[in-house]
């Protein structure tokens, strides 16, 4: 056969063709591809664009709180044109704020007040509900507030055929597989959770990390529980283990004043701030639950209880007093306990001319006094309002000063730098040993030789009162608190055993003024207040002087200074006339007043503007 007249390509011209064709195909890919990734990504943006565009409905569980601003006067009268706008013209955010003024403060200048930051609360999706399920039928809600969000709040409600009101105590329960969890999470933590290698200023934030960490160990193994669980079954055994147990809400509420326990089965009280002595949902239905609480408040306070020693009087954590009676032993009804609530923030003494207790001129007046080292006496019943009005007078003492405050239970908070708190001891000895006491003589008698300018006594009702009067006539500063109604039966209670103090002494306590709690009608309504009824001088034994007193009918103190004899005296003292001490005290009722206008009312910058005042 004759060879073919085709031409056989050659190698290097198969290669190309060969290259050729896969670079079209590589190219038919890689265009097939881009054409499938571009087609995807719009149906992942047509699809993401679809559920944003979906309209979620919005939960929101937390009850948002109303924002109140304090309401700010316009400025009018003289002082006004003397001090300039001092804080309201600084932004928020500046910690130092600076004012310009004519006449009484050359500068007032950075002056850092308290703000009252919010802790952050934990998120979480549920929150209690708006009508508690304990709620009784056929009351009205007063009142409602949280104490500690979102775990606990309370609602205040009023009986409309008694006319009475009730504190229900609204918390977060735990339900029987949570609290089969708690059970077993409290074994784990007190196994597991070790004692601080040295004093912690917050055992409750210890407890809270520490107990993460077990939590997060053992989480697994006990079971999976939402967050809400967790949060809860934390939050209860904080409140057990390190906290005051059941009455420990009761403890955040910062309107309460006292806690009383009777016993069994009997409702716990609680003294309010708006309603007084009104009933609570809390019981304890058996004795056991009952004597194991008390058994913890007092070993919180670091004292012992049992039957054969059932009397307790002790102080808690946060300087909260505790008082005692310990099982059947000496009360049919079983153990009781009373706890009178220490106030981290006390009443200044702008707070108690706002509230009616004191007026400007008053305080003006208390504030000379206690320049001139003139001694002060608060008479009043029981919960009449005396250490709230001795603490309040106690800030007007000049910066400086040397003040020693000897007390039983440590109940007086002072902003003063130069400041001494004595605390009288109980014996470490059982019964009537005496071993170890120390009293309040013991603490009066000590304190002159610490040289104070001022010596301040939370209470006297023994042979204390006999050398805090020998400490006046010595030269000394006084202040003290009493039991009595009014000025004649003080003196009585003075002049008579155990006190015994000399009828000649009496004139040595240069001021004293009666608290009284009384009931107004407000908005047409019965409430409790607190004033001070009468401030009387003593001149000598059963003569006395009242350049105030309290008109009922008006709800009005009535001041007439020319009856006062005393700031004759100190005017006298100072070589000035009276009619320039009371231009002087003008001025500072000016102040005081000025601190009104602008809500500065916290003890600490009440203190800092009545130093810069001497500046």
């Amino acid at each position: 056969m004759s060879p073919s007249n085709e031409k056989t390509p050659s190698l290097l011209a198969r290669i190309k063709a060969k290259l050729q064709n896969t670079g079209s195909k590589t190219k038919q890919n890689f265009q097939t591809s881009k054409k499938t990734s571009t087609t995807e990504k719009k149906e992942k943006i047509s699809i993401s664009t679809k559920i944003k565009n979906i309209k979620l409905p919005k939960i929101n569980l937390t009850p948002k709180k109303k924002e109140t601003k304090p309401h700010v006067k316009q400025e009018k009268g003289s002082f006004s044109t003397k001090i300039k706008l001092a804080f309201s013209s600084k932004k928020k955010t500046e910690p130092a704020q600076t004012t310009e003024k004519v006449g009484f403060f050359t500068k007032i200048k950075g002056i850092k007040l308290s703000l009252g930051t919010k802790k952050k609360k934990p998120e979480i999706a549920t929150t209690l509900s708006a009508t508690p399920k304990s709620l009784p039928k056929g009351v009205k809600i007063v009142e409602r507030y949280p104490l500690y969000e979102p775990f606990s709040q309370v609602v205040i409600v009023q009986d409309p055929t008694t006319g009475e009101h009730k504190y229900i105590l609204d918390e977060l329960q735990l339900d029987p597989l949570e609290k089969g969890v708690y059970d077993r999470i409290l074994e784990i933590l007190l196994a597991e959770i070790e004692s601080p290698k040295e004093e912690i200023l917050d055992p409750r934030k210890f407890f809270a990390e520490e107990a993460k960490k077990i939590v997060d160990k053992y989480r697994i193994s006990l079971g999976w529980l939402p967050d809400v669980s967790w949060y809860k079954i934390l939050y209860h055994a904080e409140r057990d283990l390190v906290g005051f147990g059941k009455i420990d809400p009761l403890m955040r509420d910062p309107n309460i004043e006292d806690i009383s326990c009777d016993g069994v089965n009997k409702p716990v009280y609680v003294w309010h701030r708006n309603y007084e002595s009104i009933e609570t949902s809390l019981q304890f239905p058996d004795d056991e639950t009952l004597d194991n609480l008390v058994v913890k408040l007092v070993h919180m306070a670091g004292k012992h209880v049992s039957s054969a020693f059932p009397i307790v009087d002790a102080s808690l954590p946060g300087k909260h007093r505790l008082a005692v009676a310990y099982r059947r032993e000496i009360t049919p009804f079983g153990t009781a306990f009373t706890i009178r609530k220490f106030r981290e923030d006390p009443y200044s003494i702008i707070d108690l001319i706002n509230i009616g207790t004191f007026s400007e001129e008053m305080a003006a007046y208390f504030w000379i006094c206690l320049e001139s080292r003139a001694s002060i006496m608060v008479l009043g019943g029981t919960a009449a309002g005396k250490t709230t009005a001795l603490n309040a007078l106690a800030c007007l003492i000049k910066p400086g000063s040397k003040i020693i405050t000897i007390e039983e239970t440590a109940e007086l908070n002072l902003p003063h730098e130069n400041w001494v708190s004595l605390i009288a001891r109980q014996s470490y000895g059982l019964g009537g040993s005496g071993v170890g006491e120390v009293t309040l003589f013991d603490l009066v008698k000590t304190s002159m030789r610490h040289r104070p300018d001022i010596m301040i006594v939370g209470e006297v009702r023994g042979q204390e009162a006999y050398v805090l009067f020998q400490a006046l006539a010595t030269g000394h500063g006084g202040m003290c608190t009493m039991h009595a109604e009014n000025l004649d039966s003080a003196v009585k209670r003075l002049t008579q055993k155990p006190m015994d103090i000399s009828p000649a002494y009496i004139p040595l306590m240069n001021i004293v003024l009666s608290v009284r709690r009384v009931h107004l009608i407000k908005n047409n309504e019965r409430k409790a207040f607190r004033r001070v009824i009468t401030v009387n001088e003593i001149e000598d034994y059963e003569k006395y002087r009242a350049p105030s007193r309290w008109n009922p009918a008006k709800d009005v103190h009535e001041i007439n200074f020319d009856e006062s004899t005393l700031l004759s005296s100190i005017a006298e003292r100072q070589g000035i006339s009276k009619a320039t001490l009371l231009e002087e005290l003008g001025r500072r009722r000016d102040v005081l007043h000025w601190m009104r206008e602008r809500n500065i009312r916290s003890y600490k910058d009440v203190a800092a503007i009545i130093a810069e005042y001497y500046a």
